[in-house]
């Protein structure tokens, strides 16, 4: 764990109880002599602190230093995710924010099933996904009702699909990119776009929609 999520971190007392006390102290057995760093993921600052306290149930600390730390990728990534099982979304979920995807926003497409998005359960992990990586920030989630409206709201879009235009070949330019659900787009979603703007990768294997997240994130970030 490169730091601990705490939403008052940058306090100059701050008390962890409950659940991340036991973790803390219980599941880890950090030793009580050394400092601990925490971040509250607003800005962009980590937080060093000493135990000032600790009993059976919270733990009294005392801020000695913090010091700006940006640890994020060089390049924005915005993924347009047209909306899948959520359970396929919570496995790839960590692994997206460990890339250093910027934002995804989540978008109800023609062939999109009724899912329900539990984004409470999301930013939970994505979270503790920064906590083990060290990421200064989480992957922004936002949702939108069409592709039309994504289109809309950004003109630089681009659509991965079944291209001889090659990802690999594309991915500076790339910062918005369209990814469809289980069923595909339809052609009058693909009409959309300008075929330059349809991109694909060096396979003729069919990609599960998180197994293509995590490609897409991997070949423009990586």
């Amino acid at each position: 764990m490169q730091f601990i999520f705490h939403t008052d971190a940058k306090n100059d007392i701050l008390t962890i109880e409950a659940e991340l006390h036991k973790y803390i102290f219980k599941v880890r057995r950090h030793n009580i002599d050394k400092e601990l760093y925490f971040r509250n993921l607003e800005d962009k600052n980590i937080y060093k602190y000493k135990v000032l306290s600790i009993d059976r149930r919270k733990t009294t600390l005392e801020l000695i230093d913090f010091e700006e730390l940006i640890i994020e990728p060089s390049k924005q990534l915005h993924i347009g995710w047209c909306v899948i099982d959520f359970k396929s979304i919570e496995k790839s979920i960590a692994s997206l924010n460990e890339l250093g995807v910027s934002k995804i926003t989540f978008i109800f497409c023609e062939y999109s099933q009724d899912y329900k998005i539990n984004y409470d359960k999301l930013n939970k992990l994505l979270i503790n996904s920064s906590q083990q990586c060290g990421r200064s920030s989480i992957i922004e989630l936002s949702s939108c009702d069409s592709i039309d409206e994504f289109i809309e709201e950004n003109k630089d879009t681009y659509l991965f699909n079944f291209s001889k235009n090659n990802i690999d070949d594309n991915k500076q330019n790339i910062n918005t990119i369209l990814l469809g659900c289980e069923g595909g787009f339809s052609q009058n979603e693909v009409s959309k776009f300008e075929q330059n703007k349809i991109v694909g990768i060096d396979s003729n294997i069919i990609l599960r929609s998180e197994t293509a997240s995590i490609t897409i994130a991997s070949k423009i970030l990586v």
